[in-house]
């Protein structure tokens, strides 16, 4: 059973950063893709930023130059670093990885908000 946890998440203020971590369970190279999804209250879940198993990184229009997408193999964990935060970038954020099917973490409430 493959699993996901997230943490990193918190209450920041507009124009703050904070980095989420994503550990998995196993190898992450063993995936076709890992990467993080968003919901806000109200709202559908939507994606944020993916990295490939060869390392081909993609990221949401809204979120690039701000949110970088990155992994570290030999801790098996996911990264988003995520720089100069926006209200409207609240949301509980979700980790995934891609195989055959989809794992899902829990996922990690950020709130931004002066």
């Amino acid at each position: 059973q493959v699993q996901l946890v997230e943490s990193g998440g918190g209450l920041v203020q507009p124009g703050g950063s904070l980095r989420l971590s994503c550990e998995v369970s196993g190898s992450i190279l063993s995936f076709n893709a890992l990467g993080w999804y968003r919901q806000a209250p109200g709202k559908q879940r939507e994606f944020v930023a993916r990295i490939s198993r060869v390392g081909i990184t993609n990221h949401e229009d809204s979120v690039k130059g701000r949110f970088t997408i990155s992994r570290e193999n030999a801790k098996n964990t996911v990264y988003l670093q995520m720089n100069s935060l926006k209200p409207e970038d609240t949301a509980v954020y979700y980790c995934y990885a891609a195989l055959q099917t989809i794992y899902w973490g829990q996922g990690t409430q950020v709130t931004v908000s002066s």
